[in-house]
C-alpha cells in the first residue's frame, strides 16, 4: 500500500511561501529520517538495517507476540513477498523468528528473538538520546506553547507509523 504524496510546487515558486508550517514539518521529517538512519549506523548491531528493516523490527516489537506478515507488510508500506523476503533476510541474521499463526495456520507470524529485541532496544535508546538533546536545545519559555503543537502533530503522522 502507497500513499500518494502530493505534487511538488511549480518550478520557480517558493515552498515557504505556499504553506510556511508544512515546509517546517517537511524539515522537521528529512531531520528525523537522518536521526534514524545515523542511529542505525551508529548503534553497534554487527551489521547494518535498512529503513525497511528498521521498521519490521519496530512493528515486530510492540507486541510480544509480534505480527502476521501482512500486518507487517501494510506497515512497512511494500508487498507482500517483499516483505516476506525481508523477515526472511531478518530471520538468518538471527533478529527475527517465523512460524505458523497459532489463531490462523494460514498465516505466518514474525516476532523477534531477543537478539532482535536488543538491537531494536539500542537503536531506541540512541535515538531518543538525540532527541531528548534536541529537546534540552529549546527554551524553556518556548516548550509548554510548543507542547500542544507537537501533540497534533504527532497525532496526524501516527497514521503513517
Amino acid at each position: 500500500m502507497t500513499t500518494r504524496l502530493p505534487d511538488a510546487p511549480a518550478p520557480g515558486t517558493d515552498p515557504t511561501a505556499i504553506d510556511p508550517v508544512a515546509t517546517d514539518l517537511e524539515r522537521i521529517a528529512v531531520g528525523a529520517v537522518g536521526l534514524t538512519t545515523r542511529a542505525l549506523a551508529e548503534t553497534d548491531a554487527g551489521f547494518e538495517l535498512t529503513l525497511s528493516q528498521w521498521r519490521a523490527l519496530l512493528v515486530l516489537g510492540e507486541r510480544p507476540d509480534g505480527a502476521r506478515i501482512g500486518e507487517v507488510a501494510g506497515r512497512v508500506g511494500v508487498t507482500l513477498p517483499a516483505t516476506s523476503r525481508l523477515l526472511r533476510r531478518l530471520e538468518r541474521r538471527g533478529l527475527t523468528t517465523l512460524a505458523v499463526d497459532e489463531q490462523d495456520r494460514r498465516a505466518t507470524r514474525a516476532r523477534l528473538t531477543d537478539h532482535g529485541d536488543a538491537v531494536r532496544s539500542a537503536i531506541l535508546a540512541r535515538r531518543r538520546s538525540v532527541l531528548r538533546e534536541v529537546a534540552r536545545a529549546i527554551p524553556e519559555r518556548d516548550r509548554e506553547s510548543m507542547a500542544a503543537g507537537l501533540r497534533a502533530i504527532a497525532t496526524e503522522l501516527e497514521r503513517f507509523a
